[in-house]
């Protein structure tokens, strides 16, 4: 039998047990299945989180819920109903999920408990090996880094209206931000705004470093990119985009990745003009 916690906030004693099970899962699995917002709030609060136990107390699973969850069963618990009881304790009526890495198990176990395939998220990747292609600006519109304590809430202005329509990047608020901005990855100088001759921010490139793990070479992210509905000047993404893998490939890194909807045509074709191609797939999983 298995006892389902539900907590706004874990302690340190239970973020390690997490971040632990999640390890277990990504030595198992291939893909780690936790995304970095999710391993966020299981650090820092927020949102509600649901632990999984056996009789004595071990933790076999655990589920993250919002408007877009996560869960993972460890590896030694699968297929004993940890992960039905996770989705009982999230409640009944409209869920999703999502599931890193498009594995079988994760299809079919969401089939079985009555969720649908909703939304693809794409990696993509690139290589920044000889990468010098400089950046063609918009007449009027330089390049700066982004100021800790300065830029924060025009940052979310137009964050706010270039992703609009997205069901995460859209609704970030200041606290957002702040995490991480507190994080050891964050580097305003690879935070790069357009702005005009006022200063007034016109789009944005962020972009993030992953360092080397075991055999794999640090990575540069394409993390947010973004253009202002309301002052789209034509070419600005293309622009921004090549002025952050530049940044990257000038800080010596020669892999560059990023996240993207299969349904946004427009960021696809884009992102495939400057090389990128599919390299793995998340999938989320919807029940209404």
């Amino acid at each position: 039998m298995s006892k389902v916690r539900s907590l706004d906030r874990l302690g340190d004693a239970e973020v390690a047990d997490v971040l632990a099970l999640a390890t277990a899962a990504e030595r198992a699995d291939g893909v780690y299945p936790l995304s970095e917002d999710v391993v966020l709030r299981v650090r820092n609060g927020g949102g509600t989180h649901l632990l999984a136990e056996t009789d004595d107390g071990a933790l076999a699973g655990y589920a993250f819920v919002a408007d877009s969850g996560e869960l993972v069963v460890a590896p030694a618990y699968r297929r004993h109903g940890f992960g039905t009881a996770l989705l009982a304790a999230a409640g009944e009526g409209p869920l999703a999920f999502w599931a890193h890495g498009d594995l079988d198990a994760a299809r079919l176990f969401s089939e079985k408990s009555g969720f649908v395939r909703a939304r693809v998220l794409w990696q993509m990747r690139r290589s920044l090996v000889g990468f010098d292609e400089e950046a063609v600006l918009p007449e009027g519109v330089t390049v700066r880094h982004f100021r800790p304590g300065h830029d924060e809430q025009a940052w979310l202005g137009v964050n706010a209206r270039a992703f609009a329509h997205h069901p995460e990047q859209g609704r970030w608020t200041l606290d957002d931000l702040r995490l991480r901005e507190a994080e050891p990855w964050f580097d305003p100088a690879g935070f790069l705004l357009a702005v005009d001759i006022e200063d007034r921010l016109l789009g944005f490139h962020w972009t993030k470093v992953h360092p080397a793990a075991g055999d794999d070479p640090a990575l540069g992210e394409i993390y947010v990119l973004g253009v202002d509905p309301g002052g789209h000047r034509r070419g600005l993404g293309r622009a921004l985009s090549v002025a952050g893998l530049r940044h990257l490939a000038d800080a010596g890194l020669t892999q560059a990745l990023l996240y993207v909807d299969e349904s946004n045509a427009a960021a696809v074709t884009l992102y495939r003009r400057l090389g990128f191609e599919i390299y793995k797939s998340d999938v989320n999983y919807q029940r209404d």
